[in-house]
């Protein structure tokens, strides 16, 4: 592996789960990246005051911000694998960590240490290349999440993601399609496909429900 192989590696790796210095660096741009596909998947949560809403894989924590405003009194949980995206939103939020408004835990979606049936509302962005097998995954969510419940994935256009330099290494860039069949199976009703920009390269925004 050359050099120019070797950086593209190494930041991929970062995207998938951030550590380190160059972690902390990471995190701080998840929030510039993600903001329209984040921002677009809380609105389309409608999530009412006082309800519970949990942030799959948050990265840099706009979610939990975006979350906590919606919520307006509620509770919302944030789980992520990497320690140093859960050390800044700990360093970010300490006011609603001690009011008991924001919980978060190191964990990843196939394992969550919530009780069944405690979520309103949870959402994930930009996170499905990164998990080997997404219906387990999606049936914990299932599994936490209230009847009636509301659960939105994100994702790339994966046409346009192919030509990133940096998803050859280690990225399993999946079709809607796909996503869609493992929310199926999951137990999940799709209820809408919303795409987030013009054109063929727009994201995805995958609307399901309990």
């Amino acid at each position: 592996m050359g050099p120019r192989d070797a950086l593209l590696a190494g930041f991929a790796r970062q995207l998938g789960h951030p550590s380190g210095r160059a972690g902390q660096a990471v995190v701080g741009l998840l929030n510039k990246v993600n903001r329209t596909e984040v921002s677009g998947a809380v609105d389309a949560l409608e999530i009412r005051p006082g309800e519970t809403a949990l942030d799959l894989g948050f990265g840099g924590g706009l979610g939990l911000d975006l979350l906590l405003r919606a919520t307006a009194g509620g509770t919302v949980h944030g789980a992520e694998i990497s320690e140093t995206a859960l050390a800044k939103a700990r360093r970010r939020f300490p006011k609603n960590l001690a009011a008991g408004r924001l919980v978060l835990h190191q964990a990843g979606m196939a394992e969550l240490p919530l009780d069944d049936g405690t979520v309103d509302a949870a959402l994930t962005v930009n996170t499905v290349y990164f998990i080997p097998d997404l219906t387990p995954a999606f049936a914990e969510v299932a599994r936490v999440l209230a009847r009636g419940g509301r659960f939105v994935v994100g994702l790339g256009d994966p046409e346009m993601m192919r030509k990133m330099p940096f998803t050859s290494h280690g990225f399993r860039l999946r079709p809607p399609e796909e996503v869609t069949k493992a929310l199926s199976d999951a137990g999940f009703e799709l209820r809408r496909h919303d795409r987030l920009g013009s054109g063929p390269q727009a994201s995805h925004l995958l609307v399901a429900g309990r």
